[in-house]
């Protein structure tokens, strides 16, 4: 952190430093009184499987167990969400062991009462790696950081497996983000592409919708070395126009009934369209209403699209423009 302190002593995972989360005590209780819940990573991925990154790889099923179990119990009664994994796959037994029992660890630590999920590379999702695993409660991707990206590739995916889990998109690209990452030549990606994943993941099934920013994700200030491309403040990137616009998306979903509201691209008679084209729609299952997303002003060359509304309830339609960045 930025005291300096690091989480474990000499790297040992039975040794936690109390300095280290006495720190976490006090940022988890500050997001409590502001009546938020944290996504915590018990560990990230490089310290179990070094496929890029520093490491040091220090877990074993062993001490991944006994660690997760510690904070199971350290955290009980807060408000999280467990993700085990930390941005990489699985890719032998060992890893399945260590990540299953960190995750049964912090299940035993504090007694059942937390979710817990897992954040693996992209693009890919949860589900190619541990879809069977008892301790699983929700699946996520990383649909990753190049424009166009069709997460909702992946959310329709996870929607149809057995058993259905909830599913979403918890690695989207970011808001000025340099597009694909590796360099500035694509430009960066903005709001636009931050409500296209948003609305795509959505009405493909996604039961919610992570937003991120690059700047940030890393508190990058001048005077620090920024990551992948950063060219703004964290301290003005707060004030991005994406960051103000994925509120409208909860708006528009609780303003029809919510829990009954399916996927259905059969709305779409027309073309779906390829890339940044593409149409989404979802509607509520008895056929009260539908929602149709339309990221762009023409698709594949045609201004039209036509519906097919045989799924819609009732004898007249009553029809809305939403615009997605105003609400």
């Amino acid at each position: 952190n930025r005291s300096g302190d690091v989480p474990l002593i000499d790297d040992d995972p039975a040794r936690p430093n109390e300095a280290y989360f006495a720190h976490v005590d006090a940022v988890i209780d500050l997001a409590a009184s502001l009546g938020l819940h944290l996504g915590l990573l018990p560990t990230w991925g490089d310290k179990w499987n070094t496929k890029w990154g520093v490491g040091p790889e220090v877990f074993t099923p062993e001490n991944a167990r006994t660690y997760g179990c510690f904070l199971g119990q350290r955290y009980r009664g807060k408000p999280l969400i467990w993700i085990v994994g930390g941005d990489r796959p699985i890719e032998n037994e060992t890893h399945r062991l260590i990540v299953r029992a960190m995750a049964e660890g912090l299940r035993e630590g504090d007694g059942g009462e937390h979710l817990i999920t897992m954040h693996t590379w992209g693009p890919h999702s949860t589900s190619e790696y541990v879809h069977d695993e008892g301790w699983l409660d929700f699946h996520t991707c990383q649909s990753g950081h190049a424009r166009n990206s069709a997460n909702w590739k992946f959310i329709a995916a996870d929607y149809a497996r057995t058993p259905a889990r909830p599913c979403l998109d918890a690695e989207p690209g970011y808001e000025d983000m340099a597009d694909g990452i590796v360099n500035i030549d694509g430009g960066y990606l903005d709001d636009w592409d931050a409500r296209k994943a948003l609305y795509w993941a959505l009405f493909a099934g996604a039961h919610g919708h992570t937003y991120g920013c690059n700047p940030v994700w890393q508190m990058w200030d001048y005077g620090r070395r920024p990551m992948i491309w950063a060219r703004r403040p964290w301290h003005e990137a707060l004030h991005l126009p994406g960051s103000g616009q994925v509120r409208h998306a909860k708006a528009l979903l609780l303003s029809r009934p919510f829990l009954t509201r399916i996927p259905d691209q059969s709305l779409i008679a027309s073309d779906v369209g390829e890339g940044t084209h593409h149409i989404q729609a979802t509607r509520d299952s008895a056929g009260s209403y539908a929602f149709v997303y339309i990221p762009t002003g023409s698709i594949m060359g045609s201004r039209e699209v036509e519906l097919d509304m045989s799924s819609l309830a009732g004898e007249q339609v009553a029809a809305w423009w939403y615009d997605p960045r105003t609400g």
